[in-house]
């Protein structure tokens, strides 16, 4: 899994549009666009605020730590009953 995969994962899991992800990240929906297709590499800033507004910091710290971000989400999504 990619940066960009894992960010639009947790993205969509938060039941965010790029639209609305760009306004809470003072961002423009292109830029979230290139980051979730690994146009463009995510910053360390970007990458944390990003996991905080999805509430998915497990699973970006999974990512950063070499661990199967996926594995994460799949198991986060039946421990909190969303399949």
């Amino acid at each position: 899994m990619t940066a960009g995969n894992l960010l639009k994962a947790c993205r969509e899991r938060a039941g965010l549009s790029q639209v609305k992800m760009a306004r809470l990240l003072n961002r423009t929906q292109s830029s979230i666009s290139k980051l979730e297709q690994d146009h463009n590499p995510v910053d360390v800033v970007t990458f944390r605020d990003w996991t905080r507004v999805t509430n998915q910091m497990e699973a970006g710290i999974a990512f950063l730590y070499g661990v199967d971000p996926a594995a994460i989400l799949q198991t986060i999504m039946q421990v909190t009953g969303v399949a």
